[in-house]
């Protein structure tokens, strides 16, 4: 619980502080089980902090707020909303000297220095697996991995950075970095530096966790998105799923599926790629993560200026037996939901040959599509008829809870204009601020 955020709401409704010191005291209570004295005083100590931080209306400390929530516009729940607000984070970053960066949407950021591709990849844990630690720190190392190898990259080390609540148990952090650790070791990538702190500080109570893995790579070629060309195919490989089938898994019961996400399958083939001699045939890469197909595949038609084809039935024969019976059993949409599959794209030749390369080692792959010239979209060919393959407000809602607040695209054109001022807002004070300190000043 944000005790902070509580009573500030609460003053800006007018209620008197007392009431709001009373009753923020017993949820303190309630979470930290703690004397009635202590809590009252912590309540008071929020309030004093808070009016002094409250009606500032200084340049740096202040912002234009959007009036558009997280949640309602669907950041992070990799659909049109969230794709909408990275690309608009892409304007405020503004054009850069990578050789990668990010307005090009891509899984990683690519610099040059020293005669090779330096590329950076970061990745947010899975905010439901808090109470599962190994798991989540198991997941979000591979794929950050992943991010770094479709980019032609081959992993040199991991950082972590990891927040448990204020009363969350120390050994969150303990089991998290072990199962980070894991996977590193396993691929020989060290996880060499990171931070430790608590969510909020003190103004955050309960045992929440969140964090993130980061990868460095180096590269002398890269496969970026936008290097798709007209007559490439789109070979995918076999995948049962990270982080998100996971907590599918988990929060409705099919517990037994959870043990088929835990595999290095993906690593294993990158790595296999990277060490063969026809990586630099190859134009793109990717993994299938953000919204699943629907997502990647939209985003790859946007950044490439092309038109993707993919045939719904070969993407539905790569997916983990046992993932798939649970989507279909939960009608979770296989194409709207991470499956954490490798999709290669390349001239019909070299997809022949990674084929080859793959089934050497076992995994499972099969051209699932094609690109085309013409108007940038994707397209699904689903029984023999093509039709629209748009990314969805959200990703496919695949735990209870996701299905119950699941939003529509109602009022979007509306809440994305409030976006866009917020954003110009913070692109202006960001040039007022570069023109104050080139001043001098």
């Amino acid at each position: 619980m944000d005790v902070e955020g509580y009573a500030r709401r609460n003053l800006s409704k007018g209620r008197d502080p007392q009431d709001i010191i009373s009753d923020l005291a017993d949820r303190i209570i309630e979470i930290k089980h703690t004397s009635r004295e202590y809590a009252v005083s912590f309540a008071r100590a929020v309030l004093v902090e808070i009016n002094a931080t409250t009606g500032i209306t200084n340049d740096i400390l202040s912002y234009e707020k959007s009036g558009v929530s997280m949640g309602t516009f669907g950041v992070g729940s990799r659909g049109t909303g969230d794709f909408y607000a990275h690309r608009k984070i892409a304007e405020i970053i503004g054009k850069s000297k990578a050789t990668v960066g990010v307005d090009d949407m891509d899984d990683a950021g690519v610099v040059q220095a020293g005669g090779q591709y330096i590329v950076c990849t970061v990745d947010g844990m899975h905010s439901r697996l808090s109470d599962f630690p190994y798991l989540a720190g198991f997941h979000v190392t591979r794929a950050t991995l992943r991010d770094c190898y479709v980019m032609g990259a081959r992993p040199v080390m991991l950082f972590s950075d990891i927040h448990v609540a204020d009363d969350g148990d120390v050994a969150k952090i303990f089991d998290y970095t072990a199962g980070v650790t894991t996977v590193g070791e396993l691929t020989g990538v060290p996880l060499v530096c990171g931070s430790t702190l608590r969510i909020g500080g003190d103004m955050v109570i309960g045992d929440r966790m969140t964090g993130c893995v980061g990868t460095v790579g180096i590269a002398d070629h890269i496969t970026a998105r936008r290097q798709a060309a007209p007559g490439d195919l789109l070979l995918m490989t076999e995948g049962a799923g990270g982080g998100t089938i996971a907590t599918t898994a988990l929060y409705y019961g099919y517990h037994d599926v959870i043990d088929r996400t835990i595999n290095l399958t993906f690593l294993r083939a990158a790595d296999k790629i990277l060490a063969s001699d026809i990586l630099h045939s190859i134009h793109a890469m990717t993994d299938i993560t953000n919204g699943g197909l629907r997502g990647d595949v939209h985003e790859m038609a946007k950044t490439a200026g092309l038109r993707f084809i993919v045939e719904e039935q070969a993407v539905k024969d790569l997916v983990d037996p046992d993932v798939y019976n649970m989507l279909m059993e939960l009608e979770i949409d296989p194409l709207g939901v991470s499956l954490d599959a490798l999709l290669i794209v390349a001239p019909e030749e070299i997809i022949v040959k990674v084929s080859s390369i793959l089934s050497s080692i076992g995994v499972l792959s099969s051209v699932i599509g094609r690109v085309e010239a013409g108007t940038p979209e994707p397209i699904l060919i689903r029984n023999g008829k093509e039709e629209p393959f748009t990314p969805r407000f959200r990703e496919a809602a695949y735990t209870p809870l996701k299905k119950l607040v699941e939003k529509t695209e109602q009022d979007f054109d509306e809440m994305r204009e409030k976006v866009d001022r917020a954003a110009q807002a913070a692109i202006t004070k960001k040039l007022r601020v570069m023109k104050r300190l080139s001043n001098g000043k």
